[in-house]
Parts: C-alpha cells; sequence; structure tokens
C-alpha cells in the first residue's frame, strides 16, 4: 500500500553536537558521514559504534528520528522528527583511531529502506554504504584509502543475448583510491579469450566517483549456450591498481539461437490455429503475453486483467505446447496497486520483467493518478512471494502514466510505455531497482514524447501495445483509437524542458522530449488494432475485432499489406513470435493461448533435376515420402519445433520413406541440402 504523509511544518534534528572541526592526535584520523535520505526521512534512525557493540551500547554518535530508535525496524508508527526527505547531511567530524574498525547501524520504521552513508577519512571517500530493506550494519575501517584502486560495481549488459548480434559491454566503475583518476584501462573478457581493451583518458574522478561506461569494442557472440563476461579496470593513471582483490565484476550470459523469421510462410497454405490452454489453465481475460529471454527454457508467460478488487494475475507456463507442458498461476499480495488491470508485459534481457496498469489511479481512491508501469523479477524466490511485506514482491514502479496501454522493453531496466491518459509515449528508465517490497523511485529517468495522440478504447478494454525493433530503434506503437500504427526513431530527439504532467514524486529527471523523427505508417485497414510484433523486415498486427493477424512489408516504403492469417474468433490481443518463428496469442473473450503454426504448402519445387520434387502425404500420420531428381547424396533433416533433428539421412534415403509414427502431432520442418549452407528445399509439415 502507499503511504502518505501527514503535513510537517519542520522536522526537528535530534542529533548530538555536532564539532566545527576535529583537532586529532596522533594515531587518530579525522572522520566525518554524509548521511542522504529518501522522501521518507522521518522514517529513519542510526548510531556510529564501535565494531562489534550493538545499538544503544557505547554510541559515539546517532542521528535521524529517535521516536524510532534501536528497535523501531518495521514498526510503522510514522512518528514525525529527525531527517527532512532528500537530503544530504554531513554529520562529524570525528577523531577514530586509525586502523579501527566501526559499526554504523541503522533502522527503518516502515522497513523499506530509507538511508544512504558515505565515509569520508581525512576529507577523501573512504566507504560507501546503500541502505536497504528494515536496516542493517554496515562496517568501515577508520583509515585512508590507497592510492589507486578502482572497482567495477554494476554491469547492464544483457544476461540473454542472440548469437551474432552485438553485446554493449556497459556498466559502472568506482574510483574508491585517494588519488584522482585522470584515465585508465577498461577490459573485458570473454571465457578464456583474450581480454578486450580500451584505454579511458580526459578524466578527474576524486574517491567515490562512479563513472558510467560503454566499452568502444562490442562483444560479438558466435556460438550459442552459456558464457561468462569478465570485465576490470587497471592501468590506473599509468600504475597499478593497488587493490586487486576488488577489481574485476563477472557475470553470466546466455546466448540464444536467434529467433528464424518464417513469417512468409504463413502468406501460402492454410495457417494452423493450435489453442494451447484456456480458462482451464487459469487464463482469465488474457491481454498480453511474453517468452522468458533464456528462449531454451521454453517459458512463456501470460497476463491476465482480472478484476480492479484483486488486481492482474499471471500464468507462466513451462516447456509451453510441448507434452510435457505444466503451468503456474500466481497473484502478488499487493497486485491491486502494482499490476492493476494490466494491459501489457513485457521481458528484458536481465530476466526481469515490467506490467503496465490499465488503471487511472492505482489507489483506487479518486485523487492524484498515481500510476504508472512495475518491475518485476522472474526469479522464483521472489516473484509474488508474500514474504517482503505490505509493498508486495515488485522491485520498482514510477507514476506518471495513467491508463497505461501497452509496454515494450528497450535494454536494462528501460521500457517504453503508451501513456493511455495522455495518449503519449513515455520512455520509463528504473534506473537500480529498489529491491523487493521497498519505494525508492528517486533515481528514475523518465523522458515523455508527446507530439502525436494515441487514443485508448473509451471502455477500457482493448489494448494499445507497442514493440521496439532493437535492430533498427524504431519503437512501433499502436493507436488503437485512431485505427492506425505509428512508429518512432527512438535515436533520435533530445530534452526541451520539464515535463509537463506530474510528477507526484521525485526523480533525478523527468524530461520533455522533442526534435524526434516519427511517421503513421498504417492508416486503414484495420478495425480494433491491439498487439503487434515485429521479426526482420516484417510486421505483424492483431485485430481485436476480426481475431486476424494482418502481415505487413517494412522493407517497402508504402508499408504493404501482405497477407492476413485468419484466427476464427475475435477478442485477440497481444502477439509475439515464439523462439521457433510461430505466432502466439491471447484471445481475451474466449480465455485462450493460442499457436499459429505456418500453412502447409503441397506444390513445392525441390533440388534441380528432371522431375518435381514431392514430398507427401501432407499431413502425414506414419511414413512421409520423398520424391524427385536431383542431388541424390544431399543431407535431408526433418526437425521438430526446437530444432532439433529427429530424423536425418540423405536424400536417397528419404526416398524410401521417412517413419514419423513414433513422433508427436505438431509441426516439423523438412530440411534438404548441406548443414552448413542455406537449405536447397525447407517445407513446414504437419504430423497427425
Amino acid at each position: 500500500m502507499i503511504r502518505t504523509l501527514s503535513a510537517l511544518a519542520a522536522f526537528t534534528a535530534l542529533i548530538l553536537p555536532r564539532f566545527a572541526a576535529a583537532q586529532c592526535n596522533p594515531g587518530e584520523v579525522e572522520v566525518t558521514i554524509a548521511v542522504t535520505t529518501d522522501d521518507y526521512g522521518y522514517e529513519t534512525y542510526w548510531e556510529l559504534l564501535p565494531n562489534g557493540d550493538p545499538c544503544g551500547t557505547n554510541t559515539i554518535f546517532f542521528g535521524g528520528n529517535t521516536a524510532v530508535g534501536c528497535n523501531g525496524a518495521g514498526a510503522q508508527q510514522q512518528t514525525p522528527g529527525g531527517y527532512g526527505d532528500n537530503l544530504t547531511i554531513t554529520e562529524g567530524p570525528w577523531c577514530l583511531t586509525e586502523g579501527a574498525a566501526y559499526d554504523i547501524f541503522w533502522a527503518d520504521d516502515w522497513g523499506d529502506a530509507g538511508l544512504s552513508f558515505e565515509v569520508f577519512v581525512d576529507g577523501v571517500s573512504a566507504a560507501q554504504f546503500v541502505g536497504t530493506g528494515l536496516g542493517e550494519t554496515f562496517t568501515f575501517t577508520a583509515e585512508p584509502p590507497p592510492a589507486r584502486d578502482m572497482t567495477v560495481t554494476k554491469l547492464n549488459c544483457p544476461l540473454y543475448a542472440f548469437a551474432d548480434d552485438d553485446v554493449v559491454v556497459e556498466g559502472t566503475i568506482k574510483t574508491l583510491g585517494g588519488d584522482p583518476v585522470t584515465g585508465f584501462t577498461l577490459n573485458y573478457r570473454v571465457d578464456n579469450d583474450p581480454a578486450v581493451s580500451e584505454a579511458i583518458t580526459g578524466l578527474n574522478l576524486v574517491a567515490g566517483t562512479s563513472y558510467a561506461f560503454a566499452h568502444g569494442t562490442p562483444w560479438t557472440p558466435m556460438t550459442t549456450g552459456t558464457h561468462t563476461l569478465a570485465v576490470w579496470a587497471d592501468a590506473i593513471n599509468g600504475g597499478a591498481d593497488l587493490v586487486p582483490a576488488n577489481d574485476t565484476m563477472t557475470i553470466t550470459v546466455v546466448i540464444n539461437t536467434p529467433i528464424p523469421n518464417i513469417i512468409d510462410d504463413y502468406l501460402s497454405g492454410t495457417p494452423q490455429v493450435v489453442m494451447v490452454a484456456n480458462a482451464d489453465q487459469d487464463l482469465l481475460v488474457p491481454r498480453d503475453l511474453d517468452f522468458h529471454p533464456d528462449l531454451a527454457r521454453r517459458e512463456l508467460w501470460v497476463i491476465n486483467k482480472d478484476v480492479e478488487a484483486t488486481g492482474g494475475s499471471t500464468v507462466k507456463f513451462t516447456d509451453v505446447g510441448g507434452p510435457a507442458m505444466t503451468w503456474l498461476w500466481q497473484r502478488d499480495v499487493n497486485a491491486w496497486h502494482f499490476m492493476s488491470l494490466p494491459t501489457g508485459i513485457a521481458f528484458g534481457d536481465n530476466g526481469n520483467f515490467s506490467t503496465c496498469p490499465g488503471v487511472f489511479d492505482a489507489n483506487h481512491n479518486g485523487g492524484t493518478p498515481f500510476t504508472g508501469p512495475s518491475l518485476w523479477d522472474s526469479d522464483p524466490a521472489v516473484y509474488a512471494q508474500p514474504i517482503f511485506g505490505g509493498l508486495g514482491s515488485h522491485i520498482d514502479m514510477l507514476h506518471v502514466t495513467p491508463n497505461s496501454q501497452g509496454i515494450a522493453h528497450e535494454k536494462a531496466n528501460v521500457y517504453w510505455v503508451v501513456d493511455g491518459f495522455n495518449g503519449d509515449i513515455v520512455r520509463h528508465d528504473f534506473m537500480n531497482d529498489h529491491g523487493p517490497g521497498n519505494d525508492y523511485h528517486g533515481d528514475a529517468i523518465i523522458r515523455r514524447y508527446a507530439d502525436f495522440t494515441i487514443t485508448k478504447d473509451p471502455n477500457d478494454h482493448i489494448v494499445s501495445h507497442c514493440v521496439l525493433d532493437k535492430h533498427t530503434g524504431w519503437l512501433y506503437v499502436v493507436d488503437h483509437g485512431g485505427q492506425r500504427v505509428l512508429r518512432l526513431d527512438i535515436h533520435t530527439g533530445s530534452v526541451t524542458g520539464p515535463a509537463t504532467y506530474g510528477p507526484w514524486e521525485t526523480y533525478v529527471e523527468y524530461s520533455m522530449m522533442g526534435g524526434y523523427t516519427w511517421q503513421e505508417i498504417i492508416s486503414s485497414g484495420l478495425q480494433q488494432p491491439a498487439g503487434i510484433d515485429v521479426i526482420g523486415d516484417r510486421l505483424l498486427v492483431s485485430d481485436h475485432a476480426t481475431g486476424e493477424v494482418v502481415i505487413y512489408d517494412l522493407a517497402d516504403p508504402n508499408f504493404t499489406e501482405l497477407g492476413r492469417i485468419q484466427t476464427g474468433s475475435a477478442g485477440l490481443m497481444g502477439i509475439k513470435i515464439g523462439p521457433e518463428g510461430h505466432i502466439w496469442g491471447v484471445n481475451a473473450t474466449t480465455n485462450e493461448l493460442i499457436r499459429i503454426d505456418p500453412g502447409v504448402a503441397t506444390d513445392v519445387t525441390g533440388p534441380t533435376g528432371d522431375e518435381a520434387l514431392q514430398v507427401y502425404p501432407v499431413p502425414v500420420t506414419d511414413r512421409l515420402f520423398v520424391r524427385g531428381a536431383g542431388e541424390h547424396s544431399a543431407n535431408v533433416d526433418l526437425l521438430d519445433a526446437r530444432g532439433r533433428a529427429v530424423w536425418s539421412g540423405t536424400y536417397r534415403t528419404a526416398q524410401r520413406g521417412i517413419d514419423v509414427s513414433t513422433l508427436g502431432a505438431g509441426s516439423y520442418v523438412l530440411r534438404i541440402g548441406a548443414t552448413d549452407a542455406p537449405p536447397v528445399h525447407r517445407q513446414v509439415l504437419v504430423v497427425r
């Protein structure tokens, strides 16, 4: 639940008297501590203590709200007092024994984080701590930092990516050394490959300063599977890092097989619509869907609209559409606020996902539209677990996009949202998530694009989704009320000034954008456009009124319509191209998850020769035959939906027949040709 503050005329600082300056004896160092509060400074209390002493014993200093005290963490009494909001207060100085360890104890009344600390020794930043949850005890040593010391504190690289796509190695590095850093060498290594290095110059970083980096040479993975990425700095000001133990940050990156673009296969034959799940699998007005970015899992998440009184829910399908498919319905304990009548879901490349609410006010009290996208951790130990207090398991939320209609991921914790109330597109960078159950949003960067109008469904039911083509930077947006599709080049535009709507909380940036490129690309032929997806030069749009999926040619300057897939039922909303290139969708009227398989082509031309290639019977139940002249030694593979070979042989042996009687029903791909070259024949088959 979101808290509200009663008006306070002032905050009273309940602290011990401060020193104007320290006169330290030999063997002592001068220490000061900069304390930073969040939006609710009065909730916090802290003490400086000798190492190992509990709060209240041999206290060197205390600050903040004494009504919270040593034992008030999580009490939620909200007694006014102590520090103000969003302030940095420098406490001290104190003369402490050089080389001795000291503790910082702190507690938060609400239990949702609230204080961060930076320790200065003889005027140089020597330690930094960011508080989380109920409160913690931090330990530092009272001694000046070494001359040269840098550490990678964060990597924003994708944890899931595709082979042959560039992976930008980016993140944050901090200098902890006493000497200002004017330059260093930034390095990364993948597995046991040689290090890739880049000189960073022209800096002036004092101790405690963080530096955001993006390595100039991207990593282009060539093989799929799990890889280890290590990043570190060295050659600081031309010298060695004096604390090598904290230099390197390492992450594991999963590289997926690229999704094949088989959309043109849907333009011939009759596509097959397969009902994968329905209300029996807990689907209740499903509006959107997305795959977990580790595509090998075949883990598909569907988001339900449900009802306002409870909030939305998700259904996670594992081995979706396969013989071992399972499903798990989940609702967060505070979905009423953080997932209220959701319209969209989008997975990020770090395993997090974001949802956007369709309500005007997530507090449901008719007041301020305190509403916008929420960020979630898909880890089953975190998401929807009732162990994080009254704010549920969400890991962040921003509040300037009422009646959100759709959401698309860009990178890290950056998402684009269709603001249905204002008719705008808004870029949300959550930056560092605040962790489950907390509520700090002040580090967010939000930018609003308002040179057009997106008109939502007046009945607040049919969605207006968006999707980002990460290869081109075009964001494609459905304008449901305008019966059209727009696109926006996210690499264009600049900040023109403060945003003109809200805000109702403090952000590091909330701006209006101008000078960007956008255009209307589809303005006719759609009745109730809703869902959208893109792959290569093909754009797909779902029509809620007709149940059709409409295919457009992005390579054509006129964005020509290439064809329509009939699903047979009105009510289609979110659509998604799956790992094997098949089209998936959810129908909010029939409460179904569907998969659309490509049509079966019966008139095909195969390898060159004296007679046409024939593949029959199609569909097939027990034995498949391949006939025709050509290269009798060519390889023939029958692939399942995951791209795995279930039968392999030569063109000659395939002429004698391929036994499919033991295969499960579904779609398979017949591939003829060398395995290391484009096929001379490729055909989608249905086995029954």
